[in-house]
């Protein structure tokens, strides 16, 4: 039998498959990304297509009514085949991760965080020089009277350029040398790094072919970025971002590790990251700089340990299962011809160190761009992702440790979330007698509302907070035209009604929504409540505030500190630094003193397991209220 999907906005997809088999299975294997956030267990509900034609075998859900599934509205998780169907998988909240972004950085606001970083770390001592070097060389041509071979008469030329006393010519460069030595009658840029008094060639090019490059990525759980810059004077030539493609395993790093567990799971969790989106996103780079591939000499990576472990395709089951020991924490030696990255195979790949299995080198080097190992100050770090990472301390001693957030700061678990991107509610005020809300959309503000992103959430539920119109337990207790109740009595706010949204489904916020997401700040803050008490210090001990990440450009921090999620501190103690890891990234590609001090911070940071600390779970129950169990923690909160 066959199972055809008519994909909203591209070309259908065919695939044969046998009876009884599962939709979103199905859909995975044919390349199909339907987003499943909890990776096909049915609790997000997401995961939604239309049955065209054929029929399915499946199993009724509360995130379909009846009207929905009547008009043939199914979850593909909980859809088994019977025969031949056609279905429509719509472009929809949760398909938008998957457009591929390439940013115009002749914005100040693109280019000003590289700056400040780069002027940031050169202040502390940090020099940003490398040791990638291009030469252009003239040589004299081969005659009958001058036989001198090819490789002789270059490494002679490098030498005399560069002051070297060896030159290294590898097995990729010696196999076209010959030919384009005569074709540029012997006038070329060789490129390569000058280690020890070696020159090591990577490519030899055309004379005009001057640039070489560095390519900077942070791989998240939910979004890669990356940056491609002048690895002679740290100038961004090109910014680009897309979901990133593992994204239909599942959201969480749990639900990729046991997909990645089954038969054939660790190539096809490394194929999404490495075929589907750092090959197409580097390439787009290229794309907008008008430069090759092959001018790009060195690689770094900031990502979490689990992503780490997908990239290199090395099992990430360990990571998961006491006593929570990787493979690596630290590893050198990978090229970028060893993943078949679209840049000079020789180019070598730097990951940033991890430091446990749920610190990774994403905080390491997001830690390096935020200066606080050089501050006296007492610093707290925070990168609000899938999950929440947390490093507190100064240039004494740092301790870091990480907390299971979910997805709910990037749309996920949320019924009507979705990420940052075009028609996502990122703003929201409420009017507290009217109960009537006024919102800011992503993108065109023309735009009819599509779901809610992580910063409107916060947003929302402090509001509605606020108003009263929700309880500490996020229970609706006030009645009005947007509040509104199922069947069975649970409530929810209406932002948009089904004619007022952009996708012809109501958008709004439920009870479950906001109990989920009421745990996700809970995990927040009980992480920074547990690694300030492991160091014996309280709140009012912390100086500065670094908020990371891509939520953390839109959050609202008095609404963060309402709802109890962030610390009850003067609100002029929290900075946003954007995407530290990317950031971090950028830095060690730029400079090798950056690349070294990365190393240095790992291997001095003290991680805290949370899973074991005494106390951490009493913390998370308390913290699991708006704000708080203990309102003395948060005096300045809005119900106060």
């Amino acid at each position: 039998m066959k199972v055809t999907f008519q994909i909203e906005g591209a070309s259908p997809v065919q695939i044969e498959c046998n009876a009884g088999e599962n939709l979103l299975e199905l859909a995975r294997r044919a390349n199909v990304a339907i987003d499943a956030p909890c990776s096909g267990n049915g609790s997000c509900g997401k995961c939604r297509v239309k049955l065209l034609e054929g029929e399915l075998d499946t199993l009724k859900s509360r995130h379909i009514t009846d009207e929905e599934f009547e008009a043939g509205w199914r979850l593909s998780c909980n859809s088994k085949v019977v025969g031949d169907c056609t279905i429509f998988v719509p472009d929809i909240a949760s398909a938008y991760q998957s457009r591929m972004k390439t940013a115009d950085l002749s914005s100040p606001e693109e280019v000003a965080i590289f700056t400040q970083c780069q002027q940031q770390l050169v202040e502390s001592g940090l020099e940003f020089t490398n040791h990638f070097r291009a030469v252009v060389v003239e040589m004299a041509e081969p005659t009958l009277d001058d036989t001198m071979p090819d490789i002789e008469r270059l490494s002679w030329a490098v030498e005399e350029a560069t002051g070297a006393e060896h030159v290294t010519v590898p097995f990729d460069v010696m196999t076209k040398m010959a030919h384009v030595l005569r074709e540029n009658h012997f006038k070329v840029c060789v490129k390569g790094s000058l280690k020890d008094n070696t020159f090591y060639v990577m490519e030899i090019c055309k004379a005009e072919d001057t640039l070489i490059a560095g390519c900077a990525i942070d791989i998240g759980t939910t979004t890669v970025t990356m940056v491609l810059t002048n690895l002679e004077t740290g100038e961004l030539l090109a910014k680009a971002s897309s979901g990133n493609g593992q994204i239909r395993f599942g959201a969480d790093v749990i639900n990729r590790i046991i997909e990645q567990g089954k038969p054939g799971g660790r190539k096809k969790l490394q194929d999404a990251i490495v075929k589907e989106t750092l090959v197409p996103l580097m390439a787009s780079l290229c794309k907008s700089a008008k430069t090759s591939a092959r001018n790009i000499l060195r690689i770094a990576i900031g990502a979490n340990t689990t992503m780490n472990h997908l990239l290199v395709g090395v099992d990430s089951e360990p990571v998961r299962m006491e006593p929570y020991v990787p493979s690596f924490f630290s590893w050198e030696g990978m090229q970028a011809g060893d993943l078949h990255l679209p840049a000079n195979p020789l180019a070598p790949v730097s990951i940033a160190p991890n430091i446990g299995s749920y610190v990774g080198g994403d905080i390491t080097a997001g830690t390096l761009a935020s200066g606080i190992w050089d501050k006296d100050e007492m610093s707290l770090f925070i990168d609000l992702g899938t999950n929440g990472e947390l490093v507190f301390g100064n240039r004494d001693f740092m301790m870091s440790c990480a907390c299971s957030a979910g997805p709910a700061f990037e749309g996920g678990d949320i019924s009507c979330g979705m990420r940052a991107t075009d028609g996502a509610a990122e703003a929201c005020t409420i009017d507290k007698e009217t109960m009537e809300p006024t919102f800011q959309i992503v993108g065109d503000p023309d735009q009819k509302i599509v779901g809610i992103c992580g910063s409107g959430i916060i947003d929302i539920i402090s509001e509605l907070f606020r108003c009263g119109i929700i309880n500490a337990k996020g229970l609706f207790v006030r009645e009005g035209d947007r509040v509104r109740r199922d069947e069975h009595g649970m409530g929810r706010y209406v932002l948009a009604t089904a004619q007022e949204s952009e996708t012809g489904r109501e958008v709004s916020i439920n009870e479950v929504d906001i109990d989920n997401f009421i745990r996700a700040k809970g995990a927040i803050f009980s992480a920074i409540d547990t690694l300030l008490s492991a160091v014996d210090m309280s709140v009012d001990m912390i100086d500065s505030v670094y908020v990371a990440g891509g939520i953390g450009s839109g959050i609202n921090m008095k609404n963060a500190v309402n709802i109890g999620m962030f610390p009850d501190v003067d609100l002029d103690k929290f900075h946003y630094i954007g995407n530290s890891s990317l950031t971090g990234s950028y830095a060690m590609v730029v400079s090798d003193a950056s690349n070294d001090k990365v190393h240095e911070l790992a291997a001095n940071m003290t991680y805290l397991e949370l899973s074991t600390y005494p106390g951490y779970m009493d913390s998370f129950v308390a913290a699991c209220f708006l704000p708080h169990t203990n309102a003395s923690l948060f005096p300045h909160s809005c119900q106060n």
